[in-house]
């Protein structure tokens, strides 16, 4: 950002900007990322692995899929800020605030490569393809959803709420 652009922000957008965040780095957005797709691909292979053993149709494995990731990548923040001191239940509200929107674009995008791969939904576990797919398409997600945390914690949202509980 120019200083034009710096000057001409809004007092919000300077607090959201400034306010105590410093400067939001890449390898701190990278971090982020790389935390939120911990849980998100323990429940992502999870869900897989499990809707593929079972024969679930492929809608089924990705509702699966999404819901474990979802729980998973919670479960992970919530571990940490319950270490800080927080009950159960404060521990649940900073991991919504911490990752529900970098796990929703994670899943967005890691089932949609997914699904866009052909034959990858109809590979069964002992195929190649299954596991490309599952590590491709996790991959490509961490690398859109960086971009998206970085501007979170810039304006002091996202994993930027985990960081005062440590």
């Amino acid at each position: 950002m120019d200083t034009r652009d710096h000057h001409q922000m809004s007092g919000h957008e300077h607090a959201g900007h400034s306010g105590g965040h410093g400067t939001t780095t890449w390898s701190m957005a990278a971090q982020a990322t790389l935390h939120c797709l911990t849980g998100c691909a323990i429940g992502e292979v999870l869900g897989m692995v499990i809707g593929t053993a079972a024969g679930f149709h492929n809608a089924g494995t990705i509702v699966l899929s999404i819901v474990l990731a979802f729980i998973f990548g919670y479960a992970l923040t919530m571990r940490g800020v319950i270490k800080s001191g927080l009950s159960l239940g404060a521990a649940f509200k900073v991991a919504l605030a911490a990752d529900t929107v970098s796990i929703a674009v994670m899943e967005l995008i890691d089932n949609t490569v997914i699904v866009a791969i052909p034959g990858a939904m109809d590979a069964q576990l002992s195929d190649w393809l299954f596991w490309t797919a599952l590590l491709f398409s996790l991959a490509i997600a961490f690398v859109i959803t960086t971009p998206v945390n970085r501007w979170m914690i810039s304006r002091g949202l996202g994993h930027a709420v985990v960081h005062g509980h440590h």
